[in-house]
This record gives C-alpha cells, sequence and structure tokens, in this order.
C-alpha cells in the first residue's frame, strides 16, 4: 500500500457526494453513525446497509479499493459478531457484524469524495471562532499526524527490507530496534525543521 493511498482514498469524481461541502458531509456523516448505533434491531441495520450501499455506489468506489479497505475491518467484525453470538445470541451477532460494516463504508465514502486539504480547511475555519484555539496550529498538527501514519509504515517497509537483506527477515530486533530508532529520527528531525521556521515555540 502506498503512501498516497494512506494519505487519503479521495477518488476524483463528479457525483454528487463530490460536489457537497465539507460540511454537510461530515454532518450527515455523524447523524447517519448515531442513527447506527442508536437504532436497534436486525431490520434497522438493514436499512442502514442498504443506505450505505447506496452511497458506496452513487461515489463510484472501485471494488478492488474497497475491498483493500474494509478488509481489516471485516476481520474485526467478524470477531465482534462471534463474541455477541456467544453473549446475546445470532441475532445481535447479525446486527453488530452490518452495523460495524454500514460504519465503515459510510466513513469510506466521506473519505473518497473529500479532499484531505479541503477537510483540513474546514477544521481550520471552524477552530478559528473558538477563543484560546490556534487554528493554524491545529491544522498543522492534523496534516503532520495525516502524514506520520504513511511515513511510519513506510519506514516499517524499508526496516523489513533491509533486515531480509541482511538475511535477518525473521529477527525481531533486527526489525523493532531500527525502526524505532529511525521513527525517533524522523520526529526529531520534523521538530528542528519547524523550530528553525519558529513554529512550536
Amino acid at each position: 500500500m502506498r503512501t498516497a493511498a494512506l494519505i487519503g482514498l479521495y477518488q476524483p469524481g463528479h457525483s454528487w457526494l463530490h460536489r457537497l461541502p465539507v460540511g454537510p458531509k461530515l454532518a450527515g456523516l455523524a447523524v447517519l453513525s448515531v442513527s447506527i448505533v442508536a437504532v436497534r434491531g436486525a431490520l434497522s441495520a438493514l436499512v442502514f446497509a442498504a443506505i450505505t450501499a447506496a452511497l458506496v455506489g452513487w461515489a463510484r468506489m472501485g471494488w478492488l479499493t474497497l475491498w483493500r479497505q474494509t478488509r481489516p475491518v471485516l476481520a474485526i467484525a467478524l470477531v465482534v459478531g462471534a463474541f455477541q453470538w456467544w453473549l446475546s445470541g445470532p441475532d445481535r451477532a447479525v446486527e453488530s457484524l452490518i452495523d460495524l460494516i454500514s460504519l465503515t463504508l459510510a466513513a469510506l465514502v466521506v473519505t473518497a469524495t473529500t479532499q484531505v486539504n479541503d477537510m483540513l480547511d474546514a477544521i481550520v475555519r471552524w477552530c478559528e471562532p473558538v477563543p484560546g484555539i490556534d487554528a493554524e496550529r491545529v491544522g498543522l498538527l492534523l496534516a503532520l499526524a495525516i502524514r506520520a501514519v504513511p511515513a511510519s509504515i513506510e519506514l516499517a517497509r524499508e526496516t523489513k527490507d533491509a533486515a531480509a537483506a541482511r538475511g535477518l527477515g525473521n529477527n525481531p530486533r533486527a526489525l523493532i530496534s531500527p525502526f524505532v530508532i529511525r521513527v525517533v529520527a524522523r520526529a526529531q528531525l520534523t521538530g528542528d525543521a519547524l523550530a528553525a521556521r519558529g513554529i512550536g515555540d
């Protein structure tokens, strides 16, 4: 999985979901998510699943991308469903499984139809009227956090490749120690760069 894919799933398009502003889009996601969690029952779970499936269709997300992004969540959903089956029976298990998948699809639709920069700009605008909050620093913090995830995964991949080249691919020390050192070093470089620009004082 490449860095660009991890920073955001944005897929250019001309659907009404792509044209919808960030504010209403996030508000709709919040309302839908709360409704999925609050409204109980297998029938309601199926209704919400149908709604999210329709949103996925409107967003025109590729099936391969959809599978890659939902596969980890599906594994977690199956574990949660099995636990709910043991705890509360099959009806609740199926409902929990469907609800988790619906929540995931709803979030993926937002990321697929919204550019990261647009979302960050909107969050900065919303923070500006709030007293005591530096909106620009909030935006910078979010941007650094978003970039840190794929950067760390890229470092892990490079560390694994380097260990494999030395014949130490299955040695935890050859993987963990260099990875931690490289992550800390990159964090220090980032902090020094920000300090040199007068940011973070």
